[in-house]
């Protein structure tokens, strides 16, 4: 049974860059086929894909927050990285990593797409 947890600061200042790591148990960020999530629900939002990156390390991102995001990973210590550049209030929002078998993501979201998930941390946007 694979677990995942995030991990990282509560709360970012406008224009920094907000860094989380999802530390996964239970199974190897390198297994064939699988794909390692970013997802994020704001206050009063539906769920919003952010990016992936998948067993061999190739990263995907949603179109609209391609320009300020970054997905990385360290397989020596099963973890991969989430990292927004420029953050703003409206990026306030409940983070959260999740494995799935499918790379990219358009359009709304569901719990059921992804197979694992982590229980979430709160980030908040705010100087």
């Amino acid at each position: 049974q694979v677990q995942l947890q995030e991990s990282g600061p509560g709360l970012v200042k406008p224009s920094q860059i907000l860094s989380l790591t999802c530390t996964v148990s239970g199974g190897s960020i390198t297994t064939a086929l699988y794909y390692w999530h970013w997802i994020r629900r704001p206050p009063g939002k539906g769920l919003e894909w952010m990016g992936a990156i998948g067993w061999s390390g190739v990263t995907v991102y949603s179109p609209s927050l391609k320009s300020r995001t970054s997905i990385s990973r360290d397989t020596s210590k099963n973890q991969f990285t989430l990292q927004l550049s420029s953050v703003i209030p409206e990026d306030t929002a409940v983070y959260y990593c999740a494995r799935g078998s499918r790379a990219y993501y358009s359009g709304p979201i569901v719990t059921a797409d992804f197979d694992s998930w982590g229980q979430g941390t709160q980030v908040t946007v705010s100087a």
